[in-house]
């Protein structure tokens, strides 16, 4: 198992106070409980964004609040996860309890579902960060970097689970 440091647990109003956010918007051609059966399955993760090698549910179904998972990516980053917003077909986030590396003092995700006809729903995802030690210098130089990789994974997301429905 990863070592494990802590990281301070947020609420939601952290995605409006976070010192780095990186948002995307997509719309995409799938129903909002398509969205979210995508974002309940495991290994369509790493399909779509890049950093992530394997999830795994630590909690069982059903999926809600204070559900937790791990999520191992490259370089060696693992991040401990717990739910802090779980509606199904809407809305849900999470941030990191512990990480593998000691240069994240907070992190957290947020995923907006809007249904806009029965097989077409806008998904809105923030990425927000609190970085410490040396990442506190490093992350304002690659900013503009993850605002691209954010927006090119979601639309990556778009193609796979547009990709699983036909006529």
């Amino acid at each position: 198992m990863a070592q494990k440091y802590p990281c301070k647990i947020v609420d939601m109003t952290f995605f409006d106070s976070a010192p780095f956010r990186y948002v995307a918007e997509v719309e995409v051609n799938v129903s909002a409980a398509d969205v979210f059966a995508s974002f309940e399955n495991a290994d369509d993760w790493p399909r779509w964004a890049m950093p992530i090698q394997k999830v795994e549910w630590t909690a069982p179904k059903p999926f809600g609040i204070g559900t937790t998972r791990t999520v191992s990516m490259v370089g060696g980053l693992v991040g401990y996860e717990e739910f802090i917003a779980w509606e199904r077909g809407r809305e849900m986030a999470f941030c990191f309890t512990h990480g593998s590396k000691d240069n994240i003092e907070s992190f957290a995700e947020r995923y907006e579902v809007d249904a806009l006809e029965e097989k077409r729903c806008r998904v809105r995802w923030t990425m927000a960060m609190k970085p410490k030690g040396f990442s506190k210098y490093f992350l304002p130089v690659f900013s503009p970097v993850m605002h691209l990789s954010v927006k090119m994974m979601l639309r990556k997301f778009a193609r796979l689970v547009e990709g699983r429905t036909c006529c």
